[in-house]
């Protein structure tokens, strides 16, 4: 018996009612060149795979949870609320801030830095960025690149595509905005332990791209990377990943590659200081030609080779040291359990610290830092093996916080000068990026600041 051939659909306009999407859909004329063919994938009744498969292990637990539950700018919503694979599942692109920031963690993750061409300058800038909005919206929402789509993510949803944009300390002289740029974004001072390579750091923009589906995540980096044109050229690009949603039994703090619960620390939402800690203020102290930064943050970025073979040496015990926190469970060493507060005054049978003086959780935490905190949100990265025999491995390290001079600057200060895992990391690249608001209807991303 012939089989018969499946033809494409076309895709529902905006005004259509979501309850009447499935009786609108309409076959069409194969090889139609005036129809569009939309990413946005039909899936199937509600199964057992459904709330359990979309819990997300975000960068901290305040930031995972499942993917129908969050509200608001940046939240994850199902499509027409009936839809349980981890492809429907959207976040969306307009807000108070952009999506990327407090989203859930995603599976994969690409952070590309671009500068501007030779002669462009405020008005390429501003078309570019229009550019992006656009193709960044229609993809957050499942459907094609705006034009000449390259068919990489036909049949997948969503997949809780986020894309989020900044602004190096470069892309304001090169647009004539430096009256506009703000003191936050002076670059960051030297740390001893750099080894930074200047061809994979900073750049006039930055992006970043998170998905729960690898096609879905390379299918914008490469849209936007046509879309950049004439007007601007890769400076670096990066790759990234993280454990997949639902691989755990229950939602929980990510891992990096060392095996190491990452990311206890982090400020909650939850918590009535979040905002102040991680968001520019509407209203804040600064000039009014500052004002465009008004519920945006800042995005520090950093390559950390993680020297993995040396790391593996190390007893279970001794990791556990440097750390200052179990490796099993994220519990500090002074006990309980990983959201337990660290009693670093807690002296051992030894007389010494049971959480030592150098052990990168103590160095770090809040409390020993004047308050200072920062939103970690990064991803793993393995770029293959070299001549040696070691991995090419480590953390994509994003930190995000409303003044990267009270956030990240004081806490890398006091590592740099004595953190027990500065012995087996190296910082090999870094850039730091203002990062606007999210873009109300109708408007780009950072229309604010170059139509202001």
């Amino acid at each position: 018996m012939a089989h018969r051939r499946h033809r494409p659909y076309v895709r529902h306009r905006p005004d259509h009612r979501p309850e009447d999407r499935e009786d609108r859909l309409t076959s069409v004329p194969e090889n139609n060149p005036d129809i569009e063919i939309s990413r946005r994938r039909l899936l199937g009744t509600v199964g057992a795979a459904g709330a359990a498969g979309l819990a997300l292990g975000g960068a901290s637990g305040a930031l995972a949870h499942s993917a129908f539950a969050g509200s608001g700018s940046g939240s994850a919503t199902g499509a027409a609320g009936s839809l349980s694979s981890l492809g429907a599942t959207q976040v969306a692109f307009h807000g108070d801030h952009q999506a990327g920031i407090t989203t859930p963690l995603q599976a994969k993750g690409h952070v590309v830095a671009f500068d501007l061409a030779a002669g462009a300058g405020r008005t390429e800038a501003a078309a570019l960025l229009r550019r992006w909005s656009d193709t960044a919206r229609r993809l957050m929402a499942g459907e094609t690149a705006p034009t000449a789509d390259s068919g990489i993510a036909l049949d997948a949803g969503p997949s809780s595509l986020t894309v989020t944009f900044g602004f190096g300390h470069s892309f304001f002289e090169r647009t004539g905005l430096g009256a506009r740029r703000p003191t936050a974004l002076d670059p960051l001072p030297d740390f001893s332990s750099d080894r930074l390579d200047a061809q994979r750091s900073n750049g006039d923009l930055w992006v970043q791209i998170g998905a729960n589906d690898g096609l879905v995540a390379f299918h914008a980096l490469r849209a936007l990377q046509k879309d950049a044109g004439d007007a601007a050229r890769v400076r670096w690009q990066m790759n990234g990943f993280n454990r997949s949603p639902g691989a755990t039994g229950t939602p929980m703090t990510a891992r990096n590659l060392m095996g190491q619960v990452d990311g206890t620390g982090n400020p909650k939402p939850s918590e009535p200081d979040f905002d102040r800690r991680i968001f520019v203020p509407a209203a804040g102290p600064g000039p009014a030609e500052h004002a465009w930064m008004g519920g945006g943050s800042y995005a520090v970025v950093r390559r950390i080779r993680m020297l993995l073979d040396d790391w593996d040496k190390q007893s279970l015990a001794q990791q556990e040291q440097v750390i200052g926190r179990t490796k099993a469970t994220g519990a500090p060493l002074t006990g309980g359990g990983e959201t337990t507060e660290m009693a670093l005054d807690k002296i051992g049978a030894d007389g010494k610290p049971v959480i030592p003086s150098n052990a990168h959780a103590r160095i770090s935490a809040p409390e020993q830092n004047g308050g200072a905190a920062m939103l970690r949100r990064p991803f793993s990265f393995h770029d293959g093996i070299g001549s040696d025999g070691a991995p090419d491995a480590g953390l994509l390290f994003i930190c995000w916080q409303a003044d990267p001079l009270r956030g990240f600057v004081p806490v890398q200060r006091k590592l740099d000068r004595g953190d027990a895992l500065s012995a087996f990391i190296r910082h090999e690249s870094s850039g730091l990026y203002a990062v606007p608001p999210g873009p109300r209807s109708g408007e780009y991303v950072g229309q604010r600041l170059l139509e202001g």
